[in-house]
């Protein structure tokens, strides 16, 4: 949700759009410089967060952060950055900071995964004091994005000197598009125990309900609409009913808009609760028959 007009704002749309959760970014997720949070708007948040009932609120870190990055110029930079982003999350009292593993450039895998784990744990030093963690997000490898092998994201777990300070988001599309297959119940059992034995379900903090536009093992990140992309609804429904996750939260970051006077939000949102425990409700499947990913809320 959108935080123009104060924090607070993007928890009251999100109670009135029916949502249990809210995923925001703390600043201009295109720019460096970061104005300062003032007391009176993090205790306005707070008090929102307090009288709707809205809880789980995570925050996404600025794009332009690569902790991977071979430029040392680049990583410096972007490790301050970072360390800003966990300070204002801690201050708005966010529990935890998504962030993608980053880009390698030119350099090799293993040299930008332990680029990654280096970084994190420059980042840990300076924030010491900080309640606010690490989520590292699943990737469609488009470019040379790391994280979108899950390998990638178990290299920095076990690297890092903190680990207890990182857990994973899992991000449909994403995943999807790396060439995780979801479609079929044997087909999303086998990802997600590969899930398991990879990374571990219980570092599984977070998911991010997206389908995809494009096509399985594409490596392009492009979101769709839930059940109007190449992941459809299966995917989904495997999701929302696997009681492995009945707790753990889930955020849309699908397209925003109106389509035929509805906000896009309110359906993807009916779509996805119409697969817990039953038939869809929603629009028709047109997914592929290859695989599904989605993006949802409890």
């Amino acid at each position: 949700m959108s935080i123009a007009g104060g924090y607070y704002k993007a928890v009251e749309i999100a109670k009135r759009h029916g949502c249990d959760c809210v995923q925001l970014f703390t600043k201009n997720n295109n720019q460096w410089r970061a104005k300062p949070i003032s007391d009176e708007e993090a205790q306005r948040f707070r008090s929102a967060l307090s009288d709707t009932g809205v809880g789980h609120v995570i925050a996404h870190d600025s794009y332009l952060i690569n902790l991977a990055s071979p430029d040392d110029v680049l990583w410096q930079r972007s490790i301050e950055a970072f360390v800003v982003e966990l300070r204002r999350a801690d201050q708005l009292g966010i529990e935890y900071v998504v962030t993608h593993p980053g880009a390698c450039v030119g350099a090799s895998e293993a040299e930008g995964l332990a680029r990654v784990a280096a970084a994190l744990d420059r980042v840990h030093r300076q924030t010491e004091d900080a309640h606010a963690r690490t989520l590292l997000e699943t990737t469609a490898g488009q470019g040379t994005s790391l994280g979108w092998r899950f390998e990638h994201l178990a290299e920095i777990m076990a690297t890092v000197r903190f680990s207890d300070r990182l857990g994973v988001c899992v991000d449909t599309c994403h995943i999807f598009a790396a060439g995780y297959p979801l479609a079929t119940r044997r087909q999303y059992r086998a990802t997600m125990a590969e899930l398991d034995a990879v990374v571990g379900l219980e570092n599984v903090r977070a998911f991010h309900l997206n389908d995809s536009k494009r096509e399985f093992g594409s490596r392009v990140d492009r979101h769709a609409a839930i059940g109007e992309g190449h992941l459809g609804t299966e995917p989904f429904r495997h999701l929302l009913n696997d009681p492995r996750f009945r707790n753990v939260p889930m955020y849309l970051e699908t397209p925003k808009g109106l389509e035929d006077g509805v906000e896009l939000d309110l359906r993807n949102l009916a779509t996805l609760r119409g697969l817990v425990g039953g038939r869809t409700r929603g629009r028709k499947d047109t997914g592929s028959s290859v695989g599904n990913a989605l993006r949802g809320v409890p």
